[in-house]
């Protein structure tokens, strides 16, 4: 079950290669039904996978070069089966009172926190405007990402592990400190509901003007509406301008940026975020890329992983 022909090439349909990527495949779609039952989705992550696998050595390459990214998907998917609120009490009114406190705006005699302020004072243009700032916080890294592994790939791994460790260390708070978003109290006080499903919130405006469904098929699909804190939505970007940076993008660092604040903002205009949690996410985007950095300086093996994983996408 050699997959090396006798030119030296590898054999992308050798029969070995054949077997584990459907064993692997079948493994994750049982597993995915058991623990969450049938969703499309997840077919949609086998077929795309094993096309780009199988279809050409230059997509393999790909596939396998973002496969942390697929790692990433697969764990907050499965959130879904062991939500937070079993396993620490969820912060809803505790949360609210800090932001007040240190955030509130004044307005007619009244403190608000910065979120009850933009539903009160928001317009059709910032509608719109939150609503593309928060749409790119899916594509933008992914972008980011792809033009790194075919312009620096050694960095682009950098950036790939940072982002997942910064995912890891936003998971371990999510399950030691659920919180509540601000529209969860909009739409219920301070009691706690577990079974309460995921909201666009301010969001909606956005759908209802251009007369679409795109968040609300995102949010019907939320892990766990209460992992408000920290925003890793913030961190995203935030990692991508640190990149950026590095990489020496010259000015279209200046448009990452802009992205990035516009992606902060509209956490908080749409009602999603706290301020509080986007400070959340930033600390740690700061704190992963800390960590990666301290990691890549002081691990020989690591740094020699990286290097054959260059190689090997190459």
């Amino acid at each position: 079950m050699n997959d090396i022909t006798s030119s030296g090439q590898v054999d992308f349909f050798g029969l070995k290669r054949i077997l584990i990527i459907s064993v692997l495949s079948v493994a994750y779609l049982l597993l995915s039904y058991w623990l969450l039952g049938f969703r499309p989705e997840q077919f949609v992550l086998i077929i795309l996978f094993n096309t780009l696998y199988f279809i050409s050595a230059s997509t393999r390459k790909f596939i396998l070069g973002f496969a942390i990214f697929i790692v990433y998907w697969i764990i907050f998917d499965y959130m879904k089966a062991f939500p937070n609120y079993n396993y620490a009490s969820v912060h809803i009114e505790s949360l609210y009172l800090v932001e007040k406190k240190i955030f509130g705006i004044d307005s007619s005699g009244i403190r608000l926190t910065p979120n009850e302020y933009w539903l009160a004072h928001g317009n059709k243009f910032l509608d719109v405007l939150s609503g593309l700032f928060y749409l790119a916080w899916i594509p933008f890294p992914l972008i980011f990402g792809a033009y790194l592994f075919y312009n620096n790939k050694k960095l682009f791994f950098y950036f790939s592990f940072t982002f997942f460790l910064v995912n890891i260390l936003g998971f371990i708070i999510y399950y030691s400190y659920p919180a509540a978003p601000p529209w969860y109290i909009q739409q219920y006080g301070f009691h706690f509901y577990p079974s309460t499903p995921g909201t666009t919130a301010g969001l909606a405006k956005f759908d209802k003007i251009l007369h679409v469904d795109i968040f609300k098929s995102i949010y019907e699909k939320s892990s766990n509406v209460f992992a408000a804190m920290p925003s890793l939505h913030s961190a995203y970007p935030l990692i991508v301008v640190y990149y950026g940076i590095r990489n020496k993008m010259g000015l279209i660092n200046l448009f990452y940026a802009f992205i990035m604040m516009g992606i902060w903002f509209a956490a908080v205009y749409t009602g999603h975020h706290y301020i509080l949690d986007i400070l959340a996410g930033i600390i740690c985007g700061i704190l992963g890329i800390i960590l990666f950095n301290f990691l890549i300086s002081k691990s020989r093996i690591f740094n020699e992983w990286i290097g054959q994983l260059v190689r090997k996408t190459s």
